[in-house]
């Protein structure tokens, strides 16, 4: 649904909720889907939000909590009967509720854990020691599995009787009788087969699966490398334990791109949406970055107040120094976006090192000197034939040829270390995110003032 037919819907529905006109209500919200009731329900006044929730069709309800924000879900929880709470419980899958217990206060956790039943809450508290960044974390234990032996006929049986509390009956996994994994089979695999067939003769034995304590990372650049709905999760004996399916990959590709972006700008990972961050803690995240790099850009400042009497006896110096530093910092934002988003997706790796580096070493050239010719037309353009600087007077051809030198030196180095270092922090085992546009830019402004003066200083000298 579109943002602006939302913001209607949600005006109607505010309208209504004045009005008290329940079948209404329940007329417009039944048919749409969870995912915009639950943006709609942001804009509901919370006092009324209880209210509104328990119009809803009891499995309605219970896929619009799962996509409602964690203070919205906190305060049905707290408006919520127990009977109302177990009934809710009972209607989500259970990688949902264990997200919702680790999002929540403990209070509310021990309102939660209390009205579950004493199996799910072994199964809560088994799925709770994994690793919070684990496959094990991730996974779901409501899946389809098939004994082998089973023909076609026994295993629609088991679909029917188990499926209506699956998240998924689409993939469904073949096991022996200890639960170790042998193969899958899809739903289109076993409507196509006839009812005797036996399942092992139709299931797919090449079977892409991950452990435990698979890193969730790895698990979600698994469903982009091999399209998949699902994947199943294994212990260390290769006993089908859980799977994980899609909607949680992207989330989990969703909140590390975020993560990403953060560190590439220099701003440590919000835990919380930007609105509902208070000021302090923005202030806070950002500080650290900024406060090193500031310390860090004091080695430009070095470099500029040990040129001060080249500075002094040419001011017009100091006018080409923007320039440089930006194009510098602007080259080599564009090689470690480039990179990083390479190794993101896994069409670089570290032993592409040399490979990578040489490619931008020759885009570098082709820059450097398009930039270069651009810049030398500028000069031209600005100062004419001389530029009278101070008590000198300096041919413009000679400040062309100063700039187009610095111009090149700078843009080769940026582009070396904005490819150089996000792969080297990948060897290290360093988020390459980390080697972005703030981090790389502070270093090129140091390296381009000093290629910069030591150019003007080496062909200046020679010329006068």
């Amino acid at each position: 649904m579109e943002e602006l037919e939302l913001e209607q819907m949600a005006e109607e529905i505010a309208e209504l909720l004045d009005k008290k006109d329940i079948p209404k209500l329940k007329q417009v919200l039944t048919p749409m889907n969870p995912a915009d009731i639950a943006l709609i329900f942001q804009e509901v006044d919370e006092a009324k939000l209880p209210f509104l929730y328990r119009i809803l069709p009891k499995e309605l309800a219970a896929e619009v909590f799962v996509e409602m924000d964690g203070d919205e879900q906190e305060l049905l929880i707290r408006a919520f009967s127990d009977r109302e709470l177990h009934e809710m419980l009972d209607e989500l899958y259970m990688d949902d509720t264990v997200d919702l217990i680790e999002e929540m206060p403990a209070n509310v956790v021990t309102r939660i854990l209390k009205n579950c039943d004493a199996k799910t809450r072994q199964t809560i508290n088994e799925i709770l020691k994994y690793p919070k960044d684990s496959a094990g974390a991730l996974m779901t234990i409501e899946f389809v599995s098939l004994i082998e032996g089973m023909t076609v006929e026994q295993a629609f049986e088991r679909i029917k009787r188990t499926g209506i509390d699956k998240e998924t009956i689409y993939t469904c996994y073949v096991t022996d009788r200890s639960r170790k994994l042998k193969g899958v089979v899809t739903a289109k695999d076993l409507m196509l087969a006839d009812s005797g067939t036996i399942v092992d003769d139709i299931m797919e034995t090449n079977v892409i699966f991950v452990d435990t304590l698979e890193d969730k990372e790895v698990v979600a650049k698994q469903f982009q490398k091999y399209d998949l709905l699902a994947l199943p999760v294994v212990d260390g004996e290769q006993r089908l334990v859980g799977i994980i399916t899609v909607d949680d990959a992207i989330d989990v590709i969703e909140e590390e791109a975020t993560e990403d972006i953060s560190k590439m700008a220099a701003v440590n990972p919000l835990e919380d949406t930007y609105f509902k961050t208070s000021v302090f803690k923005h202030a806070r995240n950002r500080f650290l970055w900024l406060f090193v790099l500031m310390l860090s850009a004091t080695v430009t400042g070095l470099i500029i107040q040990h040129y001060e009497a080249a500075i002094a006896a040419i001011p017009a110096l100091v006018a080409f120094i923007p320039t440089l530093m930006d194009t510098g910092g602007n080259c080599g934002s564009q090689a470690s976006a480039m990179i990083i988003r390479g190794l993101a997706v896994g069409e670089i790796k570290t032993s592409d090192y040399f490979r990578a580096v040489w490619k931008e070493l020759r885009i570098a050239l082709l820059v450097g000197l398009a930039l270069s010719m651009v810049n030398t037309v500028r000069v031209f353009i600005m100062y004419g034939a001389t530029i009278e600087s101070g008590a000198q007077v300096i041919p413009t051809y000679m400040f062309a040829i100063v700039t187009a030198c610095a111009m090149v030196v700078t843009i080769t180095t940026a582009k070396f270390l904005g490819c150089s270092m996000p792969i080297l922090a990948s060897k290290i085992k360093i988020d390459p995110a980390l080697m972005a546009s703030p981090m790389i830019t502070t270093i090129v402004d140091a390296v381009s003032v000093l290629a910069y003066f030591s150019i003007v200083t080496t062909i200046l000298n020679a010329y006068f």
